[in-house]
């Protein structure tokens, strides 16, 4: 996919402070594209999840604050909306950790996603069979607690609750979090199949650089707060300073942790 010039969403130069105090974001600016996956890269404490929340508007009730700049969906500024109402214009976010609630079964848990719609319970059980259809494993589940399933069937079910509201964009926040290699590939594999059958928008936060930059179509590299590098998954692929500094490859081979130079990645981005 080509870089997103024509965006759904569109994040313009946000600055974010939480307690009146602390600056986390210093500038951000991303595009997502209507039917794509794009890629929100680095480390923890990069401000990745901080992006996410400043679009879902979730920032307030951790004493944050967009404080600068704005967030557009659909041409229309969204950085003012509280939650809910952007959830019924079709975003919503899949919060790192899951989340889900521990005393309901599961299909309790993706029952909830479908709070608000008022198109009747026969829409809803087809939304719900469709669920099923993704993540089969949690229909062999659906009458266990949530609290007493795994990880991995509990990632299946946070993004099952979130489709059952029916979006157009989920923001998913580091879906591989506490996962298995095989479940990773499994969770984004159907995110690709989501994306590409149901065409539905994705924008993620992940640190596991290399699982999404294969299914990513674009990606954004945080450090500090600010957006170092952007370009298709295919060009930060084969970027050298991305295979050094979060690949772990240079053209000399694998490298390890200790031989990488901070300050050279620092000085390489921001000449």
């Amino acid at each position: 996919m080509a870089s997103p010039a024509t965006a759904l969403l569109d994040v313009s130069n946000i600055e974010v402070i939480y307690n009146h105090v602390i600056l986390v974001l210093k500038g951000v600016s991303l595009k997502v594209p209507e039917g794509g996956i794009v890629a929100l890269l680095g480390a923890n404490g990069a401000g990745k999840t901080t992006t996410l929340k400043s679009i879902s508007n979730l920032l307030r009730a951790e004493r944050g604050e967009v404080t600068k700049g704005a967030i557009e969906f659909r041409g229309e500024r969204v950085d003012r909306l509280t939650p809910n109402d952007l959830v019924k214009r079709g975003v919503i976010q899949v919060m790192e950790g899951r989340h889900c609630f521990g005393h309901l079964t599961v299909e309790e848990n993706l029952l909830t996603g479908a709070y608000t719609r008022k198109d009747g319970q026969a829409a809803i059980r087809a939304d719900l069979d469709m669920v099923y259809g993704y993540f089969p494993r949690l229909k062999d589940r659906r009458k266990s607690l949530a609290g007493y399933t795994s990880g991995g069937e509990q990632q299946m079910t946070a993004i099952g609750r979130a489709l059952m509201s029916r979006p157009t964009t989920i923001l998913l926040d580091e879906p591989s979090m506490g996962l298995a290699p095989q479940l990773v590939e499994e969770i984004f594999e159907i995110v690709r199949k989501l994306n590409e059958e149901r065409k539905v928008t994705f924008l993620l936060a992940e640190q596991n650089t290399n699982v999404a930059l294969r299914y990513a179509h674009h990606g954004y590299i945080l450090e500090n707060g600010r957006v170092v590098m952007e370009g298709s998954a295919a060009t930060l692929r084969e970027n050298e300073d991305v295979k050094e500094f979060y690949l772990g490859l240079s053209a000399s081979g694998r490298k390890s942790y200790r031989e990488v130079k901070h300050y050279k990645r620092r000085k390489r981005w921001l000449a």
